[in-house]
């Protein structure tokens, strides 16, 4: 370990012992007594903990309330996505839906390929998401990001081959997807 690499931990070490018990208040504002706060909390200093070069921080509560709030949000996201998700099962196979063991397998999928996908760039994130979920066409993401198509094209390629590795790592890809679709929408 470097000394950069060791002063880096020290600084957000100490970041911690001052400020956790403050952004946990601060997270219960929007979260109540859930039990998702200290996760949150902790995550938001993992995050500073994992950022390279980090420079001195002057105003370390607003980074640490800005780095929470698209933790919550992430949350959100992913929470609006599974209840979607479980509100299409009695549609699509009333009689016989997917057993609790395939839909928290499915569950905890998703949030792996949500953490795999919050490593690429925003438009490269926002590029998938759009064309996955949205299904958007290419032209379509081109002007809604204001990219040309050709970078849509590559934002793709290279959005893919991460899902690519990923499917390779995870049981989402020995589950019966049948059950589970992500992009059908409402007749």
């Amino acid at each position: 370990m470097s000394g950069a690499d060791f002063s880096h931990r020290n600084d957000v070490g100490g970041l911690f012992r001052a400020h956790y018990a403050w952004l946990c208040a601060r997270l219960r504002r929007y979260l109540g007594a859930s039990p998702s706060v200290e996760d949150i909390a902790a995550e938001t200093f993992m995050q500073l903990l994992e950022s390279p070069g980090l420079t001195p921080i002057r105003e370390p509560r607003a980074l640490l309330t800005t780095i929470a709030h698209r933790l919550i949000y992430q949350l959100w996201r992913r929470r609006n996505l599974e209840r979607q998700h479980l509100d299409q099962l009695p549609a699509i196979d009333p009689l016989g839906g997917p057993s609790p063991e395939d839909l928290a397998q499915f569950s905890q999928a998703l949030t792996h390929l949500d953490r795999t996908l919050d490593r690429l760039p925003g438009k490269v994130r926002a590029t998938f998401l759009l064309s996955r979920v949205g299904g958007l066409t290419y032209p379509q993401i081109a002007a809604e990001l204001g990219i040309s198509q050709r970078s849509v094209s590559v934002y793709m390629t290279r959005s893919q081959a991460l899902c690519a590795q990923h499917s390779a790592n995870e049981p989402l890809n020995r589950l019966p997807l049948s059950r589970f679709p992500l992009n059908q929408r409402s007749a």
